[in-house]
């Protein structure tokens, strides 16, 4: 249903657009009857000639169960609601598809860098593909992402893809997302990071097969990678890439 207002561009976004329209419809339902409570008995109990105040404690059993029947009622739609959650939390979270791709997501004050895999597949070797601003992928193909941060916290949503993930110094932050349709989306920072917050933006183009091994082609140069890239230690994510990118700090 919330298909129809909000872009899905990713496997996963219609489990959380479902899980966002349960809470609404059940919050939305409390919302109203405890509203229509309210007036209901402004409306009875309201000030009239002839019927003086009334003390009442709420401790007779015949009041009480005004607050007690709801009371459980609120509980039982809290475990519905916590029941979907999990299992969203675990599918996008604790465990992954197998990936076609593994790509490297940079942050920094204020841009986004990325390193995807040359024509050979593989990261950190000589044909390894930086971009600013932009990350190239393929429509429907399960791709996993290393997220790092060069200096304070910053936050990695695409909205489309209802992704969002923190992204924090010293640490790789490791998660994943299907495409599903081609296009253009947006890629911001949500977490305040500074001045230029409100400026660091860039885009995740979804391209066909065709279309991406198209643009691979058109921006690889193994010849020229060769020369200046040097491949860092296994596990340890350092390359070139950091001087290759260094005047964005500027």
């Amino acid at each position: 249903m919330l298909q129809r207002f909000a872009t899905s561009g990713s496997t996963f976004a219609p489990q959380i657009d479902h899980l966002i329209l349960l809470i609404a419809i059940l919050v939305g339902f409390w919302f109203l009857a405890a509203e229509f409570a309210l007036f209901w008995l402004c409306f009875r109990f309201r000030r009239r000639e002839g019927h003086s105040a009334q003390y009442i404690t709420g401790e007779e059993k015949h009041l009480s169960k005004w607050v007690t029947w709801p009371h459980f009622a609120v509980i039982v739609c809290d475990i519905v609601i916590l029941i979907p959650a999990i299992l969203v939390w675990v599918n996008v979270k604790q465990s992954s598809p197998p990936a076609e791709q593994t790509v490297r997501i940079f942050s920094q004050q204020w841009a986004w860098s990325f390193q995807e895999p040359g024509p050979d597949g593989a990261l950190d070797t000589a044909d390894d593909i930086r971009t600013v601003g932009d990350l190239h992928v393929k429509v429907n193909a399960t791709y996993h992402f290393e997220l790092q941060s060069r200096d304070v916290l910053h936050s990695f949503s695409v909205p489309e893809f209802r992704l969002k993930q923190d992204a924090v110094p010293g640490r790789a932050i490791t998660g994943w997302f299907k495409t599903t349709r081609t296009g253009t989306f947006d890629i911001q920072c949500t977490q305040m990071c500074g001045m230029g917050h409100g400026l660091m933006a860039a885009h995740i183009i979804v391209e066909t097969p065709e279309q991406h091994a198209a643009w691979m082609k058109s921006v690889s140069n193994p010849a020229a990678v060769a020369t200046s890239v040097v491949a860092p230690a296994p596990g340890t994510g350092a390359s070139t890439e950091d001087s290759k990118f260094a005047e964005v700090r500027q």
